[in-house]
């Protein structure tokens, strides 16, 4: 009983210096804190603009991958507050993923020739949509360091399927959904033998391939569907980043590469270094599949299964007109359709222009069969005259693109010059240009992918935070950037 008294009173006794302290706090004025803390006005502002109150919500929720932790990190959108840690490639103790026999099963779905793979380098999500727009049903996400695709279900945020590519050894190509989530995009990134034994690289070229799958997606089960999926064989041009046509564009499909040269290395018998190698062009080739004819094929019987899934070969997809090139800036990553579908950006990292892409024109050239040859695999090539709208000079290491909510207005993130890009593809003009720390990657605007932006806020994902919070030893951290774009 005397312990509990006196337990009480340190209780009451914290209570009152606190309430003393609070009295005290309530007596300094804004400037007096702003002078403690040595804040700008400029910084009062920002706080205000992205402080959420305890109980609030955020206006939007953020989506980002979570590299080699193999997982999914939601944020929220002004407050920058994280607010849940998915489970995907990698088993989660803390949260149970893994460890219950139902994730269980999940993460056995993504076994490789009978063997677990518990890690996974999340690469680039998205979102299911409809008519083009987010429905907030389902999340998809790849994994780069094995070929596979995680569905996640958006009422609980919970990875519910896991498939492997059956071609593929690795890739980067993210997840990019059709315009109705009828298909999600994966690209493969090196070439590789689509048989699963040993090939020297001697015989690259002939043996060697690369590709897009088209994973079909039954929207009532909320899962993709691998007995109605297909694949284009590509030439082994080592393909990266995709986005689907919507609007004018709907039924195609946009894939960079960043090694058309075919290199394959050999630094220990003298030859140059492997980017070296792969950078000795002036373009690489952006690849465009009409996924919609190639369904129809499909769904007709008229496409064969290879390795229990459907091939499009590049015979094939010659012959049928599935498959065109055409140059692209070279060592792209990234390719971003706009809202209208007329247009597509490319930024190559080794290029410091951004080009934009008119679609009517490519059609043109596709219906008109003008192309300027062809590539050692019997590919059309569309000439850069017959397809290009602009060129703009947007910066060092040019990356992704995001759409603001203004017709024409487009941000660019430039990775080797630390900034973001705001420009006009319309006229072909630099607007605006905002230093970033440091190393900017990807970039995100509100619904920027979607057939009808919102602006209002642009996410800058940064590879390293040099100098700007308390060391944490040698490996900095990296940190997203909040950027208002709401204004003109």
């Amino acid at each position: 009983m005397r312990y509990k008294k006196r337990t009480l009173s340190l209780l009451v006794g914290m209570a009152l210096g606190l309430g003393a302290a609070s009295s005290a706090y309530s007596q300094e004025s804004l400037q007096d804190v702003m002078k403690a803390r040595g804040l700008t006005q400029k910084d009062l502002l920002a706080a205000a603009k992205t402080y959420t109150p305890t109980g609030g919500r955020d206006e939007y929720l953020a989506f980002s991958s979570g590299g080699q932790s193999g997982q999914v990190i939601v944020y929220g959108i002004p407050s920058m507050r994280i607010l849940k840690y998915i489970g995907v490639f990698t088993p989660e103790p803390w949260q149970g993923y893994g460890f219950d026999d139902e994730s269980k099963a999940v993460l056995a779905q993504g076994r490789i020739n009978g063997k677990d793979i518990l890690y996974g380098d999340t690469h680039h999500p998205a979102f299911s949509e409809t008519e083009g727009e987010y429905n907030g049903r389902y999340l998809f996400i790849n994994d780069k360091a094995n070929p596979r695709m995680a569905v996640i279900d958006l009422h609980d945020f919970e990875t519910k399927q896991i498939v492997v590519n059956p071609f593929f050894k690795n890739e980067h190509g993210g997840a990019f959904v059709t315009p109705n989530t009828e298909y999600v995009m994966e690209a493969a990134q090196y070439a590789a033998p689509f048989e699963h034994g040993f090939v020297p690289l001697e015989e690259f070229n002939d043996k060697y391939r690369g590709g897009v799958t088209y994973w079909k997606f039954d929207d009532k089960a909320g899962r993709l569907d691998p007995e109605q999926s297909f694949t284009f064989e590509l030439p082994p041009y080592s393909q990266d980043l995709s986005d689907a046509g919507k609007n004018a564009s709907y039924g195609w499909g946009f894939t960079n590469s960043f090694c058309s040269e075919r290199y394959v290395g050999g630094i220990e018998r003298g030859r140059p270094p492997f980017e070296a190698g792969c950078s000795q062009k002036d373009t690489d080739f952006l690849h465009i599949t009409n996924w919609k004819k190639a369904a129809e094929l499909v769904a007709a019987g008229k496409v064969e299964k290879v390795n229990g899934s459907y091939l499009i070969t590049l015979k094939q997809a010659a012959e049928e007109g599935l498959v065109y090139l055409v140059p692209e800036p070279k060592s792209p990553h990234g390719v971003d359709v706009n809202p209208k579908g007329d247009h597509i950006i490319v930024s190559g990292k080794l290029d410091s222009h951004a080009w934009v892409y008119s679609w009517p024109k490519i059609q043109d050239a596709i219906n008109n069969k003008k192309f300027e040859g062809k590539d050692p695999y019997g590919l059309p090539i569309i000439a850069l005259k017959d397809a290009l709208h602009k060129q703009v000079q947007v910066g060092l290491g040019p990356l992704h693109t995001q759409y603001d909510s203004k017709e024409c207005v487009v941000y660019t993130s430039i990775y080797v010059d630390s900034m973001v890009t705001k420009w006009d593809y319309c006229e072909g003009k630099v607007l605006d240009q905002l230093n970033i720390h440091y190393n900017i990657g990807h970039l995100v605007s509100m619904e920027g992918d979607s057939v009808s932006p919102d602006g209002k806020y642009l996410v800058s994902l940064n590879k390293l935070a040099i100098d700007r919070f308390n060391p944490v030893g040698p490996l900095h951290p990296q940190n997203h950037q909040l950027i208002d774009i709401s204004g003109d």
